[in-house]
């Protein structure tokens, strides 16, 4: 791809797939790592996080605040569990200094000095709250290093999502990595969580602005069986499907299904009843991969409406790979039609849920979600 971020595309690449061979590390090693009380924790809002999330996001900070030293950083993670918990942090500096050193070598003196750099590199992606112009870095760097923890601790469909924002929030560029989906995978069927890459090698998603939406399949690593040297990576733009879908019947969907602690499962189904779509079609877990699900062509819309209007998106499971929706001709947007403000920061509270869907037919879905929660009582949703 000839862009003006081809730079920033080629070191977000690279350091995708070494993150991607980290995330492969820690599964081969899961269930020792799980018996030993090493593997995984809960946080403060009851999800998980794992070696892989912390080794992941100290890696991409570190490879991308080398080359780009003026841009800013936003992270899911921040050190304070790993400074409690000296055995996990020994295991996240094991794993990165057997996956992440430019030699593969079990030097972890080349990418952290030692236990507290490590640490105050995770922390640095903390910092940043807002991306107002003139009050935060010109650009800003964001990650989510393991989208979809739970499944990726049933080795189901997970993501790591880069995102690159400028001018005060703009989506510029994005590089996703999906280990365990195939880039080859039969968009005809609806894509699930379970719908593992039989092969093993799992997909690369990138866009940048105004330049398209592209995938290939990920360098082959730990837990294949292919010999790296034997394969050529065929890169592939995806068509602009999103342009084709010009009536309701050609919506297809994909959301989450049952996870009730967080979205209106009712309402998202009543919705696509009321617009005649298969529903649950695509069900994954994680928002990234339902992205690049969207992206594929296996769905072309999703709806999600919070239990709560309290409740708001968190930027690392949307910046970005929402890009490469928009890149295959899809419109995203809040429950509410507005825009989707990643200037907000860390949490989106100027927005409420979301609706994307082909260009073309966003305003008819849009007007479907109005109508379900006006007729279910919810109208306050909508103010």
């Amino acid at each position: 791809m000839d862009s003006p971020y081809r730079r920033e595309l080629e070191v977000a690449i690279a350091a995708a797939e070494t993150a991607a061979r980290i995330s492969r590390d820690v599964l081969s090693t899961a269930q020792a790592d799980a018996s030993a009380g090493t593997f995984d924790l809960v946080k403060d809002d009851l999800s998980f996080v794992t070696v892989a999330d912390f080794a992941i996001q100290a890696l991409l900070t570190r490879t991308l605040q080398a080359a780009f030293p003026d841009d800013g950083f936003i992270g899911e993670e921040s050190a304070g569990a790993l400074r409690q918990n000296p055995r996990l942090l020994a295991r996240v500096l094991a794993v990165l200094a057997q996956c992440a050193s430019p030699d593969n070598s079990n030097n972890n003196n080349t990418l952290f000095h030692d236990a507290d750099d490590l640490c105050n590199v995770i922390d640095s992606c903390t910092t940043v709250t807002t991306l107002t112009p003139g009050e935060s870095p010109a650009r800003t760097w964001v990650f989510d290093p393991i989208d979809g923890t739970k499944t990726f601790m049933r080795r189901e469909q997970y993501a790591i999502n880069i995102a690159l924002l400028a001018d005060g929030g703009r989506q510029v560029l994005s590089v996703v990595a999906c280990p365990l989906l195939a880039a080859s995978y039969d968009i005809s069927i609806p894509l699930t969580d379970s719908s593992v890459d039989p092969t093993g090698r799992g997909s690369l998603l990138y866009a940048v602005r105004g330049h398209g939406a592209y995938i290939r399949p990920l360098s082959p690593g730990a837990g294949s069986d292919d010999d790296t040297r034997a394969h050529t990576t065929v890169t592939r733009k995806l068509p602009r499907h999103a342009d084709d879908a010009t009536s309701p019947e050609r919506l297809r969907s994909v959301t989450c299904w049952n996870l009730l602690d967080s979205g209106l499962g009712s309402v998202h189904q009543a919705v696509a009843s009321q617009l005649g779509t298969p529903f649950p079609g695509s069900d994954l877990l994680g928002w990234v991969p339902r992205w690049a699900c969207l992206a594929l062509g296996a769905a072309n819309m999703t709806v999600w409406v919070y239990h709560s209007p309290g409740r708001h998106a968190k930027i690392w499971d949307h910046a970005g790979a929402m890009l490469l929706f928009e890149e295959v001709g899809g419109l995203v947007t809040d429950v509410r039609g507005k825009p989707i403000d990643l200037a907000a920061g860390r949490k989106l509270d100027c927005n409420f849920g979301f609706v994307a869907a082909p260009r073309s037919l966003h305003p008819i879905v849009l007007e479907a979600i109005h109508e379900v929660l006006r007729a279910s009582g919810r109208e306050e949703m909508l103010r």
